[in-house]
């Protein structure tokens, strides 16, 4: 186990960061990893089926993103938008803060956001005069290493297929694999977690103990909470799609699950030991970053960084729109 952030480093060439998705979803590789043995073997994602057994739950994060990335006229002030608070106030992040101080306005969206409370991690809470049309103004937030704007192609790609409650500014990208029809044929459940831009903040302390999580909403519903709960009982496995659904699960407390609406900062790092995942579908997390951190627990840091070493080797593609890992 280690508690130092330089202990979650690994070497990426930046051309194997995938900007763009593949053609068609399901045509990513995916890494299979042994958690115990350590053993890799190479796959496709249309391969996921053969690794699942009937009894097995898949649970899946069904936030929507929103194009919660808005500038202004001039195009030199980007506000990305984190939580709405009522009809005309979100909380923010802004670019450059310098012009964004208490009190001052700036047109955006057709409206004009206000600069109402600057908290401590530099977030802003802004009073829009109107409620911002987000659909006509807004860009799909698109990560920056992507190192290009929006387009219409991300308005669909950049999003699950199965997305339905609003609320996400990042896609749980573990699901962009997935299509209508793999999933059709997959024993698989719901849950909502709205993805705010802290899951992806850059950990600043070399010391791991220091660093906090933001806190994130989410809702498990009653029939998830009851089949997850036949599924243990049952002697199943229960397999989550990505890191933000292990967030949620594994932040619930001991016993039998129950329907909830909540909020969880939980920061899943080694040695922690997961009570309510068996295994669990994700995508590759950049150097450093809690992602990363939270696979290195379920599968071991010598394990991950010896499968990302490989996923290299092989010309592996990283990142949101990059290839998977199925960590059994």
């Amino acid at each position: 186990m280690s508690n130092l952030l330089l202990d979650y480093q690994y070497d990426l060439p930046p051309e194997l960061i995938a900007d763009r998705p593949t053609v068609r979803r399901e045509e990513s590789r995916m890494l299979v990893l042994g958690r115990e043995s350590g053993t890799i073997h190479h796959r496709l994602f249309t391969d996921l089926p053969a690794y699942l057994l009937p009894s097995d739950l898949l649970v899946l994060n069904d936030s929507r993103v929103i194009p919660a990335r808005l500038h202004d006229p001039s195009g030199k002030i980007e506000i990305l938008l984190l939580e709405h608070r009522s009809p005309r106030l979100w909380t923010a992040m802004v670019r450059p803060g310098k012009k964004l101080r208490l009190g001052v306005s700036v047109e955006v969206a057709g409206t004009t956001a206000t600069v109402r409370e600057v908290f401590e991690d530099g977030t802003r809470l802004l009073e829009f005069t109107e409620e911002p049309d987000l659909d006509r103004h807004g860009e799909m937030p698109i990560p920056p290493y992507f190192h290009r704007p929006a387009d219409e192609q991300d308005k669909e790609r950049y999003q699950t297929v199965y997305a339905r409650d609003p609320g996400s500014v990042a896609a749980p990208t573990a699901g962009l694999h997935f299509t209508q029809e793999i999933l059709a044929g997959l024993n698989h459940a719901f849950l909502t977690l709205h993805v705010g831009a802290g899951t992806f903040q850059p950990v600043k302390s070399d010391d791991l103990s220091h660093h906090r999580m933001h806190s994130e909403n989410y809702t498990l519903s009653e029939e998830t909470a009851r089949r997850i709960n036949e599924t243990k009982t049952a002697g199943g496995r229960v397999i989550a799609v990505g890191t933000t659904t292990t967030r949620v699960l594994e932040s619930q407390s001991p016993g039998a699950l129950t329907a909830l609406s909540g909020s969880t900062d939980i920061f899943i790092r080694p040695p922690y030991e997961f009570q309510r995942i068996d295994a669990l579908l994700t995508n590759f997390h950049l150097p450093g970053s809690t992602l990363l951190m939270l696979v290195s627990a379920l599968a071991g840091r010598d394990r991950i960084l010896a499968a990302y070493a490989e996923a290299v080797r092989e010309r592996y593609r990283f990142f949101s729109y990059g290839d998977c890992m199925l960590i059994l």
